[in-house]
């Protein structure tokens, strides 16, 4: 059941939000002390308790329900999220450990711009894994170090899982 107030000013807003999260008698004793009214006590008791399933759902949740008040009642606009570099590899790459006393060595640099054909890139570049180059997984961790300037700049633009071994 939906309780909503004759006037939804941001008192009346923020106390339908606090209702949700549970604090309902709390939250009209400290408004209202002992004389809290009997009315707003029943509402709150009559509005079931919304838990979404996972944590992570509870939370977004939660933030777009706060931000959406900020919003409406005060005009203040959260931070847009910004860009955030996904590899365009599987993120299980990162986790495979590389050989035992491994050390990543300086690798040659590509630039994309220069007499070197991809082809010798490439074959230098696992020349230079050594013992890395056994595993493709590993040379794809690897790879982006190898790269600079254009050239990195077209890796780090592929898609999200674009690379598949």
């Amino acid at each position: 059941m939906q309780v909503s107030f004759q006037n939804q000013g941001p008192v009346n807003q923020l106390m339908n939000l606090a209702q949700q999260i549970g604090s309902q008698q709390a939250l009209a004793n400290v408004m209202f002390g002992d004389r809290a009214p009997q009315r707003h006590v029943e509402a709150y008791q009559q509005i079931p308790e919304m838990q979404p399933a996972h944590r992570k759902d509870t939370d977004a949740y939660w933030a777009d329900k706060i931000a959406e008040v900020m919003r409406d009642q005060f005009g203040i606009k959260p931070k847009v999220n910004t860009y955030s570099y996904r590899t365009p590899y599987p993120l299980a790459y990162d986790l495979i450990p590389l050989p035992n006393r491994y050390k990543v060595p300086d690798f040659t640099m590509f630039f994309g711009q220069d007499d070197t054909s991809t082809m010798e890139h490439v074959n230098r570049f696992i020349i230079q894994c050594g013992e890395a180059a056994n595993r493709d997984e590993l040379r794809v961790h690897l790879f982006s170090s190898s790269l600079s300037g254009l050239a990195f700049i077209w890796f780090i633009s592929l898609p999200p899982n674009s690379i598949i071994t």
